[in-house]
């Protein structure tokens, strides 16, 4: 049986995601107005800089990041049917972003300057805090087959997304799924790969989140509305 989280621990799990929610804002702000002002692409125009800027995996998991922890700063319990789909696809998406960056990425690229600390506040911060704070904290249990199935989707679109605007650009944010450099048939096996991968991580956090001690408010939302009973 769930019981309510002890006020102490409440408050420090409020701050926790009070300062994830500022990390995040701060780092992919001034990023984005970095992007702007000095895009790698001069010859891009304003409206193909911010679509490209919000393209990128890692900016969408940060963002995805925000979204679930902003209702955790006022309630430490929150609970919500798609909450827990954004919470999950956040929890899916920067684990994946920090992993990559820190095995792949981390010894090609030295930012400098402001870049240094937003590519930190992205890369390092973000995913350890996001992790972390949801192991010490929770709210569990949250996470159903239904919604795994459901942040699922969010990757499956993204990559879609990807797949039709770089048919007309020519752009891909990412060398693995390079369509005119790799061809379609490695880019669609590399792809498969990362579908695969997400729902390997979503499954994961759900044995996690179903194995961990049930922490904050007794479930108020289900899965479809049948309560806690679907997390049996």
């Amino acid at each position: 049986m769930t019981t309510p989280t002890p006020g102490a621990p409440r408050t420090v799990a409020r701050a926790w995601w009070a300062v994830l929610a500022a990390v995040v804002l701060v780092s992919v702000a001034t990023e984005f107005v970095l992007h702007l002002v000095d895009p790698e692409d001069a010859s891009l125009g304003v409206v193909e800089r911010v679509v490209r800027f919000f393209s990128y995996f890692t900016v969408q998991s940060n963002l995805l990041v925000l979204a679930a922890v902003l209702p955790l700063v006022r309630d430490a319990d929150h609970d919500g049917r798609w909450w827990r789909v954004v919470r999950l696809a956040s929890l899916l998406g920067i684990t994946i972003t920090g992993i990559v960056y820190a095995v792949v990425l981390a010894p090609l690229y030295d930012p400098e300057g402001v870049n240094a600390w937003t590519n930190a506040g992205e890369h390092y911060v973000s995913p350890v805090m996001t992790v972390l704070g949801w192991l010490l904290f929770g709210p569990r249990p949250r996470i159903t087959s239904g919604v795994v199935a459901r942040a699922l989707l969010w990757p499956v679109a993204w990559i879609a997304w990807i797949l039709a605007q770089g048919t007309v650009t020519d752009w891909y944010p990412y060398d693995f799924m390079d369509v005119a450099a790799q061809g379609y048939a490695i880019a669609l096996r590399n792809l498969a790969f990362v579908v695969l991968l997400a729902l390997a991580f979503l499954l994961l956090f759900r044995f996690v989140d179903r194995r961990l001690a049930a922490t904050g408010a007794p479930e108020r939302v289900g899965d479809g509305g049948r309560g806690a009973a679907a997390l049996r």
